[in-house]
């Protein structure tokens, strides 16, 4: 039976990496891996949705028991990715989408290496900023602090196997699912010559 890809999402705060997902999601047969992280929930998101939410004990306890995948600390809160989740999905052959965060992506990358790792890029720095200023979240601080973040961030995108530029949405969105099917129709090929 073929197994499923994972895909990886990642970049910097305010790329637009949640933005592409969930127009991903809307468009594929693919499934969206939910992450559990420590951090408190934000408004406007969904528990079990958005995010899989608990507290720093239990998801010490989670990633002491090897139920994670991957995990980071990022800005002061654990992530994770929990790990039956994601391999019964592949096993039936359904394909994943996961956003993570580049530390954890080369954690899965590690243990999963069919894994495809695609990184978000902004157009400039300044247009960065002027997305992070616009979201409103975070004051000039927390602003610096994910300034300083993406730059450590685009130094991990060389170890992606894809870079795409999030300038304009729509383009930067069919150019994922460009990929997507490009990948898809590699591993048919190979699935097909395993197979004959």
């Amino acid at each position: 039976m073929n197994k499923g890809i994972l895909y990886v999402i990642s970049g910097p705060s305010g790329t637009g990496k949640g933005t592409i997902c969930a127009e991903i999601i809307e468009r594929r047969d693919i499934h969206l891996s939910v992450s559990t992280t420590s951090r408190s929930k934000r408004v406007g998101e969904i528990a079990g949705v958005t995010y899989n939410y608990t507290t720093p004990e239990r998801f010490k306890s989670m990633a002491d028991n090897g139920e994670l995948l991957e995990w980071a600390v990022y800005n002061g809160n654990y992530y994770g990715t929990p790990k039956a989740q994601i391999e019964d999905m592949l096993d039936e052959g359904k394909d994943v989408l996961l956003e993570i965060e580049p530390q954890g992506a080369l954690k899965v990358k590690e243990i999963l290496p069919e894994t495809v790792l695609i990184f978000v890029i902004p157009p400039s720095m300044k247009i960065l900023r002027d997305r992070l200023v616009s979201r409103g979240r975070e004051d000039e601080e927390e602003i610096n602090d994910r300034i300083s973040s993406a730059k450590w961030e685009f130094m991990q995108a060389f170890k992606y196997n894809y870079i795409v530029e999030n300038d304009d949405l729509g383009v930067c969105v069919a150019r994922v699912m460009q990929i997507m099917d490009q990948c898809t129709a590699e591993r048919k090929k190979i699935y097909q010559l395993l197979n004959s």
